[in-house]
């Protein structure tokens, strides 16, 4: 029905507004309608408080009873944070249910949804599903995969490189790229880095902002423990989460008392075994990744197909054959070795391209 796509729709831009506050829930919205118009209207905000249909039916300006509740996520039929959202609505006596798309974790996918068809309540599945998994790709790649949504950003110049031979990379993209790096570093639960870039670099790995957000959690790959104790980012509140394969003691006291976290993991010749790694962070309920590496890092993900998206801001710069860049794989032998990538999106940020492909 097409009045079922223009109130989820709403739902959805409802969902939006936690795109950046709800980590490591998913972004959740709610629309309540009666004899075709909105009654009540809810999203999710953060993790702990009510879900979206709660604040849908608290913010009804009506009896619910007898309405249509359009959810972008199926109700959910356990006892969490908060109470099942599917007794509550069965209980504000609505009488259809539409929704964008079913639970993802495997364990109570579509629980929800039997127990409101078992009180009577008219179920419609699917409805913009495309959109509504769009929104929640991290959290689905986490109850399903067992590992976050991994996207990796890259500034690089017209001939491909990501900063000067001495390692200078300030800066090769313009303010308003760097602008949009921090809007993606926001909806992000983590940023990721390898400890060369710490090294090099000493960031804050921080998201710049000025919305109210949940800021990303950090996370360094340093194998063989080489995180310096003053870096930046130990200054700054949040978790900073120092992944390694070395099990020395007096490193792990000292940077436990500057305030990092370490964690020890498996190896793969001699270096962090990456999707081990994912897998790590998926335990930490980390839904969305975002990298922030070199050529290094960058290579090796790309090698162990675990990028699933690369958003490339491009200049209109050259920076010569010298330049340092942006992938260190191992040599190709032919043509048909190469690294195949997909198009998804090309825009323009600023005076600079940004490059959206997927693997």
């Amino acid at each position: 029905m097409q009045t079922d796509l223009e109130f989820m729709a709403r739902a959805l831009q409802l969902a939006e507004l936690g795109r950046f506050t709800t980590d490591p829930n998913p972004r959740v919205g709610c629309v309540l309608v009666k004899n075709g118009r909105i009654i009540g209207e809810g999203f999710h905000e953060r993790a702990g408080q009510a879900h979206a249909e709660i604040n849908a039916l608290k913010n009804a300006i009506e009896n619910t009873t007898g309405a249509t509740a359009y959810v972008t996520l199926e109700p959910c039929s356990h006892h969490g944070k908060t109470p099942p959202c599917c007794d509550a609505l069965i209980a504000a006596g609505i009488k259809r249910l539409v929704v964008a798309m079913t639970d993802p974790n495997p364990l109570v996918a579509g629980r929800g949804l039997e127990r409101c068809k078992a009180a009577g309540i008219e179920v419609v599945c699917d409805v913009l599903r495309a959109d509504a998994e769009k929104l929640n790709r991290g959290f689905i790649a986490r109850m399903t995969k067992n590992r976050p949504f991994v996207r990796s950003k890259i500034a690089m110049s017209l001939d491909g490189k990501t900063a000067l031979s001495n390692g200078e990379s300030k800066w090769i993209t313009s303010p308003e790229a760097r602008a949009d790096v921090h809007r993606f570093r926001a909806e992000s639960s983590a940023i990721l880095t390898g400890i060369g870039t710490v090294l090099a670099d000493n960031p804050s790995l921080n998201a710049r902002v000025d919305f109210p957000i949940v800021q990303p959690i950090r996370v360094i790959l340093d194998s063989q423990l080489q995180m310096p104790p003053n870096a930046q980012m130990a200054k700054l509140d949040g978790r900073t989460l120092i992944l390694t394969c070395s099990t020395n003691e007096q490193k792990h006291a000292v940077l436990k008392q500057a305030g990092f976290e370490i964690h020890v993991l498996p190896e793969s010749n001699g270096r962090l075994d990456l999707h081990a790694v994912m897998e790590f962070l998926a335990t930490q309920e980390i839904n969305n990744v975002f990298v922030e590496a070199g050529a290094t890092l960058n290579g090796a993900l790309l090698e162990a197909g675990l990028v699933d998206e690369w958003l490339i801001y491009m200049a209109s710069c050259i920076l010569g054959d010298k330049g340092r860049g942006a992938f260190a794989l191992s040599e190709l032998q032919s043509m048909t070795d190469k690294k195949m990538l997909q198009w998804h999106d090309v825009r323009h940020v600023g005076r600079d391209l940004r490059l959206t492909l997927t693997s």
